[in-house]
């Protein structure tokens, strides 16, 4: 009798255990799950979120960053800003899903550099996506276009840029050569070497993909959120 009650009190201690030991388990899970970080990929958060940057398009709390590095006299990257961009617009800009943030990365010589620092100066003005839409419809398919001064000025003209003679002299100075500077610093930590590159919340991308891989990676972020 005396060994019946206690193996009827063994197990009584064994079951009480297990129920208390899975539901701290639970406890511990559901805690961690609701209290995990925001996760990015391997380069990190290369976005900068500043409400008022002219050379980003979304909302500037928007869960998921694309970071783009571009070149203005890049094929790839007029191919990408014609056909992929808007797309990415359309489906997660406007819903509030994503943020584009411009970098630039002039690799193809002097006129890249002077096309990046006319970039900035349509930007002061408010300008600066319909100066890159226009600069980038007139891109050929291959090759590297030719954009002297007058050229970028013509851009900006059409792109309704107001105070031409101020777009012509800030792309002619200094200005934002600091500016430009800052926007490459990562492609050279990272070893970003081409155009058009995207950083999407620390998950890079190189060259121009089918638009399957940007949602890829755009709803795997978006799913951790």
């Amino acid at each position: 009798m005396l060994l019946g009650v206690l193996v009827l009190v063994l197990i009584g201690l064994i079951v009480a255990l297990v129920v208390r030991n899975a539901g701290s388990s639970d406890q511990a899970s559901s805690t961690t799950a609701s209290a995990a970080p925001a996760t990015f990929g391997p380069l990190g958060d290369l976005s900068r979120r500043q409400a008022d940057d002219p050379r980003a398009l979304g909302e500037v709390d928007a869960p998921v960053t694309m970071v783009v590095f571009s070149d203005f006299r890049c094929p790839f990257c007029a191919a990408y800003a014609r056909d992929i961009e808007p797309q990415l617009v359309e489906k997660y800009v406007d819903t509030g899903k994503l943020r584009i943030e411009w970098r630039d990365q002039p690799i193809f010589g002097k006129e890249s550099e002077l096309a990046a620092r006319a970039g900035w100066a349509a930007a002061a003005q408010g300008k600066f996506w319909e100066f890159t839409t226009d600069v980038y419809a007139d891109a050929p398919q291959t090759g590297h276009p030719d954009l002297p001064i007058d050229v970028l000025v013509q851009h900006a003209e059409a792109a309704g840029v107001p105070d031409l003679d101020r777009f012509r002299s800030e792309t002619l100075s200094d200005r934002y050569a600091a500016d430009i500077a800052a926007d490459a610093a990562p492609t050279e930590e990272f070893g970003i070497i081409g155009v058009p590159a995207f950083v999407i919340d620390g998950e890079p991308i190189v060259g121009v993909r089918p638009i399957e891989t940007f949602e890829v990676v755009i709803d795997q972020y978006l799913g951790g959120r």
